[in-house]
């Protein structure tokens, strides 16, 4: 049986008011259309819910079993759609983003700061993660991520300015071993890689010479998925490590680490907030969008 919530919410209020003129003001409809809409319920159910004459409404004792039942889930429903139905022009709730480790600008602390600010009333849930999913799938509002691992239904706002990545290694490394001279040496160098989770190849490092692109698949002597181990091993001279400048700037400019191969590093499109295309976007949203786009524009 498929019965019409919106007859039976219809039901409710006759039960309430007894006076079908007085739920067709509630409603804006005129008094037929109630009358219509309780007698295609009780077509629906089969049995008669309203006795009506001239001068009163009544319930059956079936009508008033099903008021009895309904009434409150009806009243749950409203008051739930009238919770969310506000929600549309506040800007509260839970924002959750997955965010890409190596996001460095994007996760450096500002940008998010200025935001939560700005906009007290919604709280952030970051989770940092450089796993491939489905944000949707997975319920959350946005992710960061570089653009050429973006679905292409998805809309995208760049979050950073043009990427590059560089190989690095500590100044005493250069000095015990020499720096390879093409990135195909590599495999002649120790190298710390990276890998986002056991039991996956680790990641190739990625070069161009002469606007054509090439991977060098390097044999690291350390692995692992945590960016910043690779960086303290890289300080202590253990090896070379490949990364975003972005996350290796401080320590160039400090002179802990040292680049190589940079004829060989060219730029690339950087990190984008991304997120489904829909109609209408939760306020939360749109007001951390907003703030991501204003944010470039300093």
């Amino acid at each position: 049986m498929n019965i019409d919530l919106n007859a039976v919410s219809t039901f409710c209020l006759v039960a309430e008011e007894r006076n079908f003129r007085a739920v067709a003001d509630r409603l804006g409809v005129t008094r037929s259309a109630v009358s219509q809409t309780i007698r295609k319920l009780e077509e629906t159910m089969g049995i008669a819910l309203v006795q009506r004459t001239t001068r009163s409404v009544s319930l059956t004792e079936a009508g008033q079993q099903l008021y009895t039942d309904v009434s409150s889930s009806i009243g749950a429903i409203s008051q739930a759609a009238q919770a969310a139905s506000s929600l549309g022009g506040t800007v509260r709730g839970q924002l959750r983003l997955a965010v890409s480790s190596i996001a460095e600008r994007f996760l450096s602390g500002p940008l998010l700061a200025s935001f939560a600010e700005a906009h007290p009333e919604v709280q952030l849930d970051i989770v940092v993660t450089d796993e491939e999913f489905d944000i949707v799938a997975e319920h959350y509002d946005a992710g960061v991520r570089l653009g050429e691992l973006i679905e292409q239904d998805m809309i995208a706002v760049p979050v950073s300015v043009p990427q590059r990545q560089l190989a690095v290694c500590a100044p005493s490394y250069r000095d015990r071993f020499g720096l390879p001279s093409q990135p195909r040496e590599l495999i002649e160098h120790r190298c710390i890689g990276w890998r986002p989770r056991p039991g996956i190849a680790p990641y190739r490092w990625e070069f161009a010479e002469n606007g054509r692109e090439f991977a060098v698949a390097v044999e690291p002597a350390f692995t692992t998925n945590d960016m910043q181990l690779m960086i303290k091993l890289a300080c202590a001279g253990a090896g070379i490590t490949f990364g975003m400048e972005e996350t290796f700037r401080p320590y160039l400019e400090r002179g802990e680490l040292v680049s190589m191969l940079e004829d060989y590093s060219p730029s690339f499109a950087g990190f984008y907030l991304y997120y489904p295309s829909r109609r209408n976007l939760a306020p939360k949203l749109r007001a951390f969008i907003d703030h991501v786009r204003l944010s470039r524009e300093r």
